[in-house]
């Protein structure tokens, strides 16, 4: 499908006479803002901030700081919802029971608390749009009852596609869980206003799942430019750590099963007698102890693991690289375009994927590499757009069923493996299937054999006694 771009802007009500104070009152159902951890919650903070400064007056219902292990601290424990405001945004915290994030249940109980606790503490709070952010699962219930049954226009934002990403990471395993999960989905994306899209394959998705074109936004992630710049290489985040002087390839972020970072860690093995290399990993996340418990049994001391920095701290981080890496498993990078891409963009730094090579990273960084892509068996082959008109589909299918039917080229197979099926009846009809070319690719014997056997069997297929039972 063509490359997918926005919809014009359309009104979902006249917000016109909006209330005399001024600006619009933006309601945000996010389950993470800062000083949580994630790309999200440093994302919707410097939305919120800059619509607060331009007039507006958005409202932010999150969670209390627990992302991505789960574990909430020990100041954030116990507290009931409050509002304060920060940075001219009016914040209430969610209270989540601490619990370890890897096992399903448990998340669904935070995804729980989190949706009643939110309906809550923002059942009195007026606003003229409401924007919620995917997954259904953890926003659902405050965006029916706060803003479906209210009339307020929601804008619902979509990072990840779900149930689609559970199922590729084994955490939707049963049929049932799977079918709620893609309904709870369905409902909000059918029922929302606008839906935005973080990059062009969404667009594909969202179709797919009955949202209308006019209601999909393209608006790719952000980042604070004036935070995260060029500086200089050796500073006082790569001294204290031993990365002055040494090629540092960085991985920053979430340590999650669909980062597929074991990778890395075979990268670093095969580089290990260069001792100026240094893989570094900063962040934490629910594969971060498996990963490093591998890293020590492969012995690996070009790898080293620091947690998650203070936000002030992430320009010098970036800094102190050589090299950005962006990781996702195959598959992943075909619906998900990661926003640590824009942070290591704007250091200044050069971004290395490892992610699928048809993903919108590597359309967005090469977007005048007018090439296609195409995956034979594991090899990639790159066709530039004169040989685009080249490529044709191809299909693979019997002999029987191919009757009727007419194809420019034909390969026939022929292998002894198969000797009850070599009869020249079923060889004619092969080969005359081919307008154009027609290849017998195998063994001589096997060709032989099949021209001279002009048996046919008797098919029992019972057909008569059927037709007469009937």
């Amino acid at each position: 499908m063509p490359s997918f771009r926005p919809a014009p802007r359309r009104r979902c009500r006249d917000l016109s006479s909006e209330d005399k104070a001024g600006g619009l009152r933006i309601l945000f159902i996010v389950p993470h803002y800062r000083p949580d951890g994630g790309p999200g919650a440093q994302l919707f903070t410097l939305l919120c901030e800059a619509l607060a400064r331009r007039g507006h007056r958005p409202a932010v219902l999150t969670a209390v700081p627990h992302y991505p292990s789960g574990h909430v601290p020990e100041e954030y424990r116990g507290k009931r919802p409050a509002w304060s405001l920060e940075n001219g945004v009016r914040v209430a915290r969610v209270a989540l029971p601490s619990l370890d994030r890897r096992s399903l249940w448990r998340r669904l109980v935070q995804f729980g608390c989190y949706q009643v606790g939110a309906t809550l503490a923002g059942w009195k709070q007026k606003a003229d749009v409401v924007l919620a952010v995917s997954p259904a699962l953890e926003v659902w219930l405050p965006c029916v009852l706060l803003a479906f049954a209210r009339g307020r226009p929601v804008v619902y934002s979509v990072h990840d596609v779900y149930p689609d990403v559970g199922v590729q990471l084994g955490i939707f395993r049963h049929g049932p869980v799977i079918r709620a999960v893609g309904a709870l989905e369905d409902s909000l994306l059918r029922r929302a206003a606008a839906v935005r899209i973080l990059s062009d394959s969404f667009a594909r998705l969202m179709l797919s799942r009955g949202v209308p074109e006019s209601r999909l936004h393209l608006v790719y992630d952000w980042v604070d430019t004036e935070l995260v710049r060029p500086l200089p290489r050796d500073n006082d985040f790569s001294r204290p750590h031993g990365l002055s002087g040494r090629f540092v390839v960085l991985y920053a972020g979430n340590v999650g099963q669909i980062q597929g970072l074991a990778s890395v860690l075979e990268a670093a093995a095969l580089l290990r007698a260069r001792p100026a290399v240094l893989f570094l990993f900063v962040g934490d996340g629910t594969a971060r102890e498996s990963l490093q418990a591998r890293a020590r049994r492969m012995g690996l001391d070009n790898v080293r693991f620091l947690p998650y920095q203070p936000l002030e701290t992430m320009p010098w981080v970036w800094a102190s690289a050589d090299v950005g890496l962006v990781s996702l498993i195959k598959g992943a990078g075909l619906g998900a375009l990661p926003s640590k891409s824009f942070a290591i963009l704007a250091s200044g730094r050069p971004l290395l994927a490892s992610i699928d090579e048809a993903s919108d990273l590597v359309a967005l960084v090469d977007a005048d590499n007018r090439t296609a892509l195409v995956d034979f068996d594991g090899r990639i082959v790159a066709f530039g757009e004169a040989d685009i008109g080249d490529l044709v589909p191809t299909y693979a299918t019997t002999v029987h069923k191919s009757q009727g039917s007419e194809y420019d080229c034909v390969i026939v197979p022929l292998t002894e493996q198969h000797h009850v099926m070599l009869a020249n009846n079923l060889i004619y009809t092969a080969c005359s299937r081919a307008k154009k070319r027609c290849f017998l690719v195998g063994s001589h014997n096997a060709l032989m054999h099949a021209i001279r056997n002009d048996r046919t069997k008797i098919r029992y297929t019972r057909l008569a006694d059927r037709l007469m039972d009937n």
